[in-house]
């Protein structure tokens, strides 16, 4: 399978660019920047990504390249680009202010096939604390803006690129034909990465990694772990079983709901009521990773005292999927927020770990449960934390709050799905707020809390914006939530986008 490796120098943006070349029906492979794979065959071009740093400072990540300049198609996105330009012998400054935002491109060599169908003045967007002021002898430049003179630039010599701005993000209007010119017109892409290859692909790879061993795999009731079981239920049939743990901080009825489905697809299901448990700890516990550590950390105890009622189970499996990984650490060591599923193997579990989705993103592992045959209410349901409804409780958690929430949420979530609207989001769910408010019910003072609805438009979960709902929608749901919902007085909605807020509030 050909593939792009896309070499991480540590930006938010680097998922972003690998789900371009993903949507190009080709395979890449996200490495770190000093772990490209020399003699990988099936290694048709290379993409350096943007970071955090500058190439000039202390602790910057500086690559050898020389194995791959001149072997491969390699194109350099901003911080990519600045350290073509500054290993190779060119200038890169500060440029004393930050340069962001939208900048109108001028390509000066049209025959550049980077840029090959551009629009003239074609949008892109540049975010950036440096520039480049000087290229190596033997490369030259193919684009400007009007205040970025090495916008983009080439090697004369060998199939090498810069480009100063993002071409993965959506304000680049023309961007993703920037990439499908670099990953089909120039490497060669054949386009063959499609969720029947990859259902095909990992089904024979599953049989051939599991052979005849037992696996076992904690369900949440989301689209992951219910992809990846389906997916491990395809391989190895009856030998596979699964766990599915309430920790009493899930939706309304959700529990008994997910359990049906699950049945209903044939597969082989514990159901776990641990609420107890869960509520126990938690009392008291404020603190965001810390509620997430203390949940984290009873799944575990729950599943394995599961688990290790199973017979000869070598194979831990999960539904892990890559922005799982990459907010709970980042190349630069700086962690976004934990996910109670990466980390690796609980301590004293004996069997290994096997994640089928690890690097799939969000849109990737719905088409694969579309290629499986999974239900369209299971496949399209929204993300949900894996902590669950403690994350949208700010302070502490009871099971008063949770009582509410759940109430809330499935008034929330209700009428999008009657309205129209819950396909048209990414992500929705109710948040219930730590202070509480003064307000008139029955003619009487009420001080009860307030809740804030949350719902944002997405296609990764790596960049979100909030969405536009109805006046009409967002009354209804609040006069709904105010009426029935005992404990709640008042209804906000959020319009924070990520960035520089995350989906969830904890």
């Amino acid at each position: 399978m050909q593939k792009i490796v896309i070499l991480d120098f540590g930006s938010q943006t680097t998922q972003l660019i690998g789900r371009c070349v993903r949507e190009l029906n080709t395979f890449c492979e996200i490495l770190p920047y000093d772990k490209f794979p020399h003699g990988d065959p099936d290694v048709i071009g290379v993409i350096l990504s943007g970071s955090p740093l500058s190439v000039y400072s202390e602790g910057a990540f500086h690559p050898d390249l020389s194995g791959i300049l001149g072997k491969y198609p390699v194109l350099g996105i901003c911080y990519g680009a600045q350290y073509l330009s500054w290993s190779g012998g060119g200038k890169v400054e500060p440029v004393g202010t930050r340069e962001y935002g939208r900048a109108h491109l001028d390509v000066t060599d049209k025959a550049c096939p980077l840029f090959e169908g551009f629009e003239p003045a074609s949008q892109v967007w540049m975010s950036h604390g440096d520039t480049i002021t000087a290229i190596p002898a033997g490369w030259h430049r193919t684009a400007s803006t009007e205040s970025v003179k090495y916008a983009a630039f080439a090697c004369d010599s060998a199939p090498a690129w810069g480009v100063q701005f993002h071409p993965e993000v959506y304000h680049s209007l023309q961007g993703k034909l920037l990439l499908r010119n670099f990953v089909v017109g120039i490497c060669g892409s054949r386009g063959e990465w499609t969720p029947e290859y990859f259902v095909d692909a990992t089904v024979a790879q599953l049989r051939n990694q599991l052979g005849n061993d037992k696996v076992v795999l904690g369900l949440s009731g989301g689209v992951d772990s219910t992809v990846a079981a389906v997916l491990l239920h395809r391989a190895i049939g009856d030998r596979l079983n699964c766990i599915f743990v309430n920790h009493g901080l899930l939706r309304l009825n959700e529990f008994e709901d997910v359990m049906r489905d699950y049945r209903e697809l044939g597969l082989n299901v514990i159901g776990v009521d641990a609420s107890d448990l869960f509520f126990k700890d938690l009392e008291g516990v404020t603190e965001p990773e810390r509620k997430r550590k203390t949940i984290g950390a009873d799944f575990i105890k729950v599943f394995d005292a599961e688990a290790s009622k199973l017979k000869d189970v070598k194979w831990l499996a999960q539904g892990t999927i890559y922005p799982d990984r990459i907010e709970s650490r980042n190349i630069t060591g700086k962690v976004i927020k934990s996910h109670h599923n990466v980390g690796g193997l609980p301590e004293g579990m004996k069997q290994k770990l096997c994640e089928p989705l690890q690097w799939l993103f969000k849109d990737e592992v719905r088409g694969v449960g579309r290629q499986l045959g999974i239900p369209e209410h299971l496949v399209g349901r929204h993300p949900f934390p894996g902590p669950g409804l403690a994350v949208r409780i700010i302070g502490d958690v009871t099971r008063d709050k949770v009582r509410m929430l759940q109430e809330a949420d499935a008034v929330f979530i209700g009428a999008l799905r009657e309205s129209g609207f819950y396909d048209k989001v990414w992500q929705a769910g109710v948040i219930l707020l730590q202070d509480r408010s003064v307000g008139v019910m029955g003619d009487e003072r009420s001080y009860e809390h307030a809740v804030a609805l949350r719902a944002v438009t997405s296609r990764d979960a790596m960049t979100a914006d909030w969405a536009d709902l109805p006046y009409s929608l967002l009354q209804r749901v609040s006069n709904e939530i105010i009426n029935k919902v005992k404990g709640v007085n008042r209804v906000c909605y959020d319009i924070s986008s990520k960035p520089p807020a995350t989906i969830e509030w904890e």
